[in-house]
């Protein structure tokens, strides 16, 4: 299996705080993941504590340790830090992700809908990403499909996280073929310019096979909204292994 799946707890972590207290308990979700088969766990904490806090960033962490397991850590690097959240860098120092997915959404965003503008963002994105790899972080910087990502690479990335919320809203509407080859062509500059590619939102077990077929050496998808809520009719661990099978065929 070349391309790995990374389960995003964040929509356990908003179940949770919809009634305060510890329930459904975050832990037990990353174990049963892990115990289904899935090879990291993702989570990406808001300014606003409105899903995972920062206790959850660092317990996640160390149960990801513990298992051999990545963590894949995302936020907005230029977020200052506030109280009840220590800054994106800050909470990368404390818990040491394998992975840092760096991500321009601002605090009102409901969820991250758009990629890095390289070309404005590079000069200074550089010395955080710098940061983050002294650290021991691998650096993904979420990226749109057409963008210029070559930059990224001179930025000092190791990957890019192509943004499928495009994709997944064709696919929906029976145009996907139309919105592919944007992909296609944006992982084939990706490759050439020496980054490995991940993949995420809005991705499902029903536009996955299809995405990955179409756009082949993804290293990582991270996959939450969906996943959780087809887990709600089919059962967390048969969820994830569903879409490990999906993977496996590829």
């Amino acid at each position: 299996m070349s391309c790995r799946l990374s389960v995003n707890l964040n929509k356990i972590a908003v179940l949770r705080n919809s009634r305060g207290g510890g329930e459904p308990d975050l832990l037990r979700a990353a174990r049963t993941c892990l115990d289904a088969g899935a090879h990291g766990i993702t989570v990406h904490p808001r300014p606003d504590a409105r899903h995972t806090r920062h206790d959850d960033v660092l317990a996640l962490a160390e149960l990801a340790r513990g298992s051999g397991v990545e963590f894949n850590l995302e936020g907005n690097p230029f977020a200052p830090a506030r109280e009840g959240y220590a800054g994106f860098l800050r909470l990368c120092e404390l818990a040491r992700p394998a992975q840092a997915t760096l991500v321009p959404d601002s605090d009102a965003q409901l969820t991250s809908d758009h990629g890095f503008d390289f070309a404005r963002d590079g000069q200074a994105l550089r010395p955080l990403v710098a940061r983050l790899k002294a650290l021991g972080c691998r650096v993904s910087l979420f990226a749109d499909a057409g963008a210029d990502v070559a930059q990224a690479a001179a930025i000092g990335a190791d990957r890019i996280e192509l943004y499928t919320g495009p994709y997944a809203e064709a696919f929906a509407a029976g145009r996907a073929a139309d919105a592919l080859p944007a992909f296609v062509v944006t992982a084939q500059a990706a490759r050439d310019a020496g980054l490995a590619i991940n993949a995420g939102h809005d991705l499902s077990q029903a536009n996955l096979g299809a995405f990955l077929d179409a756009v082949p050496g993804v290293e990582e998808v991270s996959i939450g909204h969906a996943l959780v809520g087809e887990a709600l009719y089919e059962g967390l661990a048969a969820t994830v292994a569903r879409y490990l099978a999906i993977l496996a065929r590829r």
